[in-house]
């Protein structure tokens, strides 16, 4: 079994199922599988995909798991409770070949809280069943030098004494066993300079912080959700803050890229989260708007953290930290760069909810290749209500 553990998946996807489980258990979902590197050929493997998902399907929350969700401070009792009788159930998920020569499709559908966890573990699964067939003598030496090499950019770095970075990387990791190996060795190595890891399984057996909050998922079902559509990111910030209080307070900036973000991410918003999410577009851009955003509404940018995830290496994110060095707080998540960096090309792939409650749902980020719709009439009225530029 590639996966051995419900909780071998991001920390996000727990915190959003509270939301969920609290505010919209009725809602029904539907996710859609997407590789997005050419050339790929997976129909080889499916048989070995859907033996992987069929054992996925029987696993159940220990209670020694369960003791440890239990013990994080933004988890509810009842929620514990919910996930003690909890299990993925295998209708809700298909395996097929595509239309395209080497195309796999992957669809799931049924209840958002019965389904949200099949995300990570899907994706491990086809990465780990991919590259255990085309890479099956691994450069374990090769990816270790790597490493080594990131850490000590860090290390032997003077002026990065504030430097924090999170391991980001289930979804598209190597194997299990490397995944284990990167957030063990860095965890060894670099002291303080490691934040943690957004894997739950991995956080509870080696000693270190879990991290997340919420995913793109969250903000696009709120599409379908909440009151209006116009509304829907406010909707969603605010039915978040109703949960937690105050608590993971970093906000998601690109479902609608950020102008859209920012025309709703008002006074009250920035000083009620603790920072914001860059997942898309010009990095150093981002943040310097986001600065600026906070000054315009009289919040000292210095007490914010900027949180940075999208497609990172560890020499882009210290460039990042020198730029905004001593004007506000920055931490980073890095995946693949971590995970998936052994000499041969990682997958890109995703797998992204299109519907909730049978409507079109969509993000619309700052990088045009990140856009995931099925419906094109949707997305163009979502881009004229949020005053987004036509493709």
């Amino acid at each position: 079994m590639i996966i051995k553990s419900l909780l071998d998946t991001d920390l996000y996807k727990f915190t959003m199922m509270q939301v969920v489980l609290h505010h919209f258990p009725a809602a029904q979902v539907e996710y859609r599988y997407r590789c997005r590197t050419p050339g790929v050929d997976l129909r080889p493997y499916i048989e070995e995909i859907r033996t992987e998902i069929r054992a996925l399907c029987q696993l159940r929350f220990s209670q020694q798991e369960l003791t440890y969700l239990g013990g994080l401070r933004f988890i509810k009792s009842d929620f514990i409770d919910f996930l003690d009788f909890f299990q993925l159930s295998e209708k809700r998920i298909e395996v097929t070949e595509g239309n395209k020569p080497g195309e796999i499709e992957i669809t799931v559908k049924g209840s958002w809280l019965h389904t949200i966890l099949f995300e990570i573990p899907v994706l491990a699964i086809v990465n780990e069943v991919y590259f255990r067939n085309v890479c099956p003598n691994p450069p374990w030496d090769e990816g270790r030098k790597r490493l080594q090499t990131k850490m000590h950019l860090v290390l032997d770095a003077p002026d990065l004494a504030q430097f924090r970075v999170a391991e980001y990387g289930t979804r598209r990791r190597f194997s299990h066993a490397w995944h284990e190996e990167v957030v063990l060795t860095m965890k060894a190595q670099m002291g303080e300079h490691f934040a943690g890891t957004s894997n739950v399984w991995f956080a509870m057996k080696h000693g270190v912080t879990p991290l997340g909050t919420m995913a793109h998922e969250y903000l696009q079902a709120c599409q379908a959700l909440g009151p209006r559509l116009r509304d829907s990111q406010v909707f969603a910030l605010e039915t978040w803050a109703k949960e937690y209080r105050g608590d993971l307070g970093i906000a998601l900036s690109d479902v609608y890229g950020l102008d859209a973000f920012l025309r709703d991410f008002d006074m009250y918003f920035c000083k009620l989260f603790d920072g914001a999410r860059h997942d898309s577009g010009d990095p150093l851009d981002w943040g310097e708007r986001m600065l600026a955003h906070y000054a315009a509404n009289r919040v000292d940018p210095r007490t914010k953290t900027l949180v940075f995830s999208d497609a990172l290496t560890i020499p882009r994110a210290i460039e990042i930290t020198r730029r905004f060095a001593g004007r506000c707080q920055t931490s980073f998540g890095i995946g693949t760069n971590l995970t998936n960096d052994l000499g041969h090309e990682p997958l890109q792939i995703v797998m992204k909810m299109v519907r909730c409650n049978g409507q079109p749902v969509a993000k619309v980020s700052d990088a045009p290749e990140k856009t995931m719709c099925d419906d094109q009439a949707y997305l163009a009225y979502l881009r004229q209500v949020f005053e987004l530029p036509p493709v």
